[in-house]
């Protein structure tokens, strides 16, 4: 996200449920990342929010040189690797759930907050008020779509996207079964 910022409040949008149901209209799972497909889904049926954008984070090596390549970094590999951010991007209500949802996604950098950022990207929030941003990215290139990191680190980044998508996956599933439960 080259114009990562800080997250924002939430702020009144009255054009939120147009702008879901025209959003969700367009939605074609196909086009996301093979590995984020049901947490989009389990997105899409939250009523306080829709995804915007996503990708599961790209590791190109010499091994592995493909630029979507979803493949797990071998260990014990060497030399550097070209990282393309794995991220979430998405708008939320201002609402009780949504407030909920915010509260409890802004607390997820706590994984390894030298890694993981919450924010609100600026070029998301001038299409989408309440646009916000979970990327797994060394602090240091907060702001850059892509980084060419040593292998250790880039094996640390793997580690803390797997931890981030698992955890994100667990609290989608958690409030949709509030959702069911009523």
């Amino acid at each position: 996200m080259e114009t990562f910022a800080e997250a924002r409040e939430l702020v009144d949008h009255p054009g939120f449920t147009a702008e879901r149901e025209r959003v969700l209209a367009g939605l074609v799972l196909e086009d996301i990342d093979a590995p984020l497909r049901g947490l989009v889904r389990g997105f899409a049926a939250l009523p306080c929010c829709f995804t915007l954008q996503c990708c599961y984070g790209h590791f190109v090596n010499a091994a592995q040189p493909q630029p979507d390549n979803l493949e797990p970094l071998p260990p014990g590999g060497a030399g550097s690797v070209r990282y393309r951010i794995a991220y979430v991007a998405l708008c939320i209500e201002n609402s009780a759930d949504g407030r909920c949802l915010y509260a409890a996604l802004s607390e997820l950098p706590a994984i390894d907050p030298a890694y993981l950022q919450f924010g609100s990207p600026d070029w998301f929030v001038l299409q989408h008020p309440n646009s916000y941003a979970l990327q797994v990215e060394p602090l240091r290139l907060a702001e850059q779509d892509e980084a060419v990191l040593p292998y250790r680190e880039a094996l640390h980044v793997q580690r803390i996207r797997n931890r981030f998508f698992a955890r994100l996956e667990e609290l989608v599933a958690a409030r949709l079964a509030e959702l069911r439960a009523g």
